[in-house]
């Protein structure tokens, strides 16, 4: 492994902190969302650069784009819910949501 490689998994350590700390801190619908992507782009970080540093870019590109095409039907899937909760609840607070009956 090469010193590049330990750079961006610095920075891929920092995002998946930072988007932890926006997971156990905020109580915004949104906000989780967005911590939830933050994490999601630490992953895309590491796979692209340790198939940079084992020389197989090719292969870690495809598993990126993988992961980016299942991602968008996550996202869509997520903010459709947020939508019909907030409609519900009036609120995008988390803790309101035990209100919800089945």
């Amino acid at each position: 492994m090469n010193s590049t490689w330990f750079v961006y998994l610095g920075f891929a350590a920092a995002l998946l902190v930072v988007g932890l700390y926006a997971l156990l801190t905020m109580k915004n619908m949104i906000k989780l969302f967005i911590g939830i992507e933050v994490i999601s782009k630490a992953i895309s970080l590491v796979l692209l650069s340790t198939g940079f540093a084992k020389k197989n870019i090719l292969l870690a590109q495809s598993l990126v784009i993988t992961f980016i095409v299942i991602e968008v039907s996550l996202v869509a899937t997520a903010l459709a819910l947020i939508i019909n909760i907030t409609r519900r609840t009036k609120s995008l607070d988390v803790r309101k949501l035990t209100k919800l009956r089945g």
